[in-house]
């Protein structure tokens, strides 16, 4: 583990009288060295000292990093989150009684969760996205839309998240009479709410469907809402057959306007869906990109020994990539998680961020996320700080806004983390 910021947290006072350093409360150990100061010379004393520190620091910080209670308190920021695949299951079954929805398999909440889950734990991508006939089905109405948009807000705040910014397609909630913009207001009103009453922060992001024709549409949608909180522009749905060059009148719109776009490839589809989304469709974010590891080379041991132009492009552009980790393996994006690129990405120093992609069907938070990258991936409290930084700096949001998040909320959040593991020593 690399820590980087023992002197901000081992505070040195004005006085030269080595027992006048401000150290935390002292351990049983700490006595026995403070018994033997005379015995020293200041210069070894400190240099005794300091060590020592660190390896408390060292110890506490790996030993607890892991821990769901530590990781759901530091701030967090989420970029790549389905709306409508978040649902909370007692939501859907009220939604669901409300409008005499009579699909469910169930009406059980706990039965309801893991049935989605189920479902989506299948290795299959299409198998995946099956669940969300149901959640989409329940969310036809501007109140059901505006209330999981807050619920969703809400969720937010309890897992620590300081900014997300989600998803969903408006095509898809419109079975009631409503119209796309009807869909967005809606869902922009639950969002603004839940940014009023917990604090967190917030951008929405319109997707248009790979299998359907009126992405331009979409695309026009997202511009007209940009002053509203909308704030990008993506391509979503099943890969297979349906590249995004098929969609370059709608992605040529956004770039016209200077508009985000963020684009799904590479997830169910080789690494030519990444090229296509870059190269043709000028993305500024990769959804996913789990196939890029296609494009490097790796040597005997498992380590880089080189890079193709797509993955070299990716890295020096600091492009970034939306890993999803729980997901890729429902989905069978990656065999075991373990085995996820993120690990190498991260390591070879792409801009690779972490994310929930559909909280309901992967069971999971960005807790969890985070959770499962540490333990697989050995990140340090610094790792977990770093790909915070890395999706703040990806937003989709002005710079200034960005700043404000990384300087006013984030570096102080995790500075207060590691002086609060220090005390507990």
């Amino acid at each position: 583990m690399r820590c980087t910021s023992i002197f901000h947290l081992v505070k040195v006072s004005s006085s030269p009288a080595l027992w006048e350093l401000t150290l935390p409360p002292p351990l049983d150990s700490t006595r026995i060295l403070i018994k033997v100061i005379n015995s020293f010379c200041i210069a070894d004393l400190l240099h005794l000292i300091f060590s020592y520190y660190f390896l408390i620091l060292y110890q506490t910080i790996e030993k607890n990093v892991t821990k769901e209670e530590i990781i759901r308190a530091v701030p967090k920021v989420l970029l790549h989150d389905h709306l409508d695949g978040g649902l909370r299951p007692e939501t859907i079954i009220e939604l669901a009684k409300d409008i005499k929805y009579k699909k469910l398999p169930t009406n059980d909440p706990d039965e309801l969760r893991a049935w989605f889950f189920e479902g989506a734990n299948k290795g299959s991508l299409p198998e995946y996205l099956r669940g969300f006939e149901h959640t989409c089905a329940v969310m036809q109405t501007r109140e059901a839309l505006e209330r999981v948009a807050y619920e969703m807000m809400e969720d937010m705040y309890n897992d620590g998240v300081c900014y997300v910014e989600t998803r969903f397609a408006p095509v898809y909630h419109t079975q009631k009479g409503l119209y796309h913009s009807d869909v967005v207001s809606a869902v922009l009103n639950g969002l603004e709410r839940g940014r009023r009453d917990f604090g967190t922060g917030y951008g929405l992001i319109l997707c248009g469907m790979r299998n359907m024709k009126n992405t331009e549409e979409i695309a026009e949608l997202a511009v007209d809402f940009r002053q509203k909180g909308v704030v990008g522009f993506d391509l979503a749905g099943e890969e297979g057959g349906y590249p995004p060059k098929k969609h370059i009148p709608a992605f040529q719109f956004i770039q016209r306007e200077n508009f985000n776009i963020t684009i799904h490839a590479g997830e169910a589809f080789g690494k030519e869906s990444i090229w296509q989304a870059l190269q043709w469709c000028g993305a500024h974010r990769i959804g996913h990109g789990t196939k890029i590891i296609e494009d490097l080379v790796f040597d005997s041991e498992g380590n880089v020994a080189g890079m193709g132009e797509l993955a070299q492009y990716i890295l020096d552009k600091r492009i970034p990539i939306e890993n999803c980790l729980l997901s890729n393996v429902h989905t069978g994006a990656v065999d075991k998680i373990e085995n996820h690129p993120f690990g190498v990405l991260y390591r070879s120093k792409f801009r690779v961020t972490i994310n929930t992609d559909d909280r309901l069907m992967s069971d999971t938070t960005m807790t969890k996320e985070f959770m499962t990258a540490a333990e697989n991936f050995n990140l340090s409290l610094d790792d977990i700080e770093k790909l915070t930084i890395n999706a703040m700096k990806s937003a989709f949001i002005h710079h200034h806004q960005r700043l404000d998040f990384i300087y006013k909320i984030i570096k102080p959040g995790y500075q207060k983390m590691r002086e609060t593991l220090l005390s507990l020593n």
